[in-house]
């Protein structure tokens, strides 16, 4: 059973950095995507970014340019680096990972932006 743990978030203000990170356990391969979901309070689950395995990328339009996603397949882990934080990015944020049609989730991380 994979496991997903993220680390990393908390408050800054606006305009602030924060850097999300999240290690897969359980499996002996590197899953296919890896990404990032937020979820805000009172608001659906909406996708941030996702990485293959290979490194294609994919952005929320409302986080392209000021977050950037990364991974390292060795270590399992994803990375989320996120600047120029705005309110808006509040939210709990969610590690997302998919192999042969079967989706995981980690527990979830709170990042506030608010001064």
């Amino acid at each position: 059973q994979v496991q997903l743990v993220e680390s990393g978030g908390g408050l800054v203000q606006p305009g602030g950095s924060l850097r999300l990170s999240c290690v897969a356990s359980g499996s002996s391969v590197s899953l296919n995507i890896m990404g990032w979901y937020r979820q805000a309070p009172g608001k659906q689950r909406d996708m941030i970014a996702t990485i293959t395995r290979y490194g294609k990328k994919d952005y929320a339009d409302s986080v392209s340019g000021r977050f950037t996603i990364s991974r390292d397949n060795a270590k399992k882990t994803v990375y989320l680096e996120m600047n120029n934080l705005k309110p808006e990015d509040t939210g709990v944020y969610y590690c997302f990972g998919e192999n042969y049609a079967r989706d995981y989730w980690g527990q979830g991380t709170q990042v506030t932006v608010s001064s």
